[in-house]
């Protein structure tokens, strides 16, 4: 089943993560063209604290993206173990270009739902979505 654009049925509340402008807008828009409701955050610091407030207003997110490092700053690899306990249930993907990285490896191994690679198609967005957030 090939789809120009996927819309998910259920809205699905994303918090992207990383240092670059540019990757945090193209996830942002094709996450919205698929129906989602997206807010970004330049580190894990910001990151976590977008968990909280989220939270404690009753609109948790329901999936995050976080990149795996992030210079002068926490990446994924430092924030996963802080979300897990604010948050043990939610959908946690790690996104990087260090592909050869043992996290982007086996990224289930040290806390993280799933993994999407840089530089990453529409497509591989889709189906990521597709497999961990849509109701079927």
């Amino acid at each position: 089943m090939t789809h120009d654009v996927l819309t998910i049925t259920t809205s699905k509340k994303i918090l992207i993560m990383d240092d670059e402008d540019f990757i945090r807008e193209t996830f942002g828009e094709l996450l919205k063209k698929m129906g989602c409701t997206v807010d970004f955050a330049t580190d894990g610091s910001e990151l976590l604290e977008s968990i909280r407030k989220s939270a404690l207003e009753g609109h948790p997110f329901d999936a995050v993206i976080m990149d795996l490092t992030i210079p002068g700053g926490m990446g994924g690899k430092e924030t996963i173990a802080e979300l897990r306990k604010i948050n043990p249930g939610i959908v946690a993907f790690v996104s990087s270009g260090y592909n050869d990285d043992p996290i982007m490896a086996h990224p289930e191994s040290y806390g993280f739902t799933d993994k999407i690679s840089k530089p990453f198609r529409r497509s591989d967005l889709q189906k990521l979505m597709e497999r961990w957030l849509l109701v079927q």
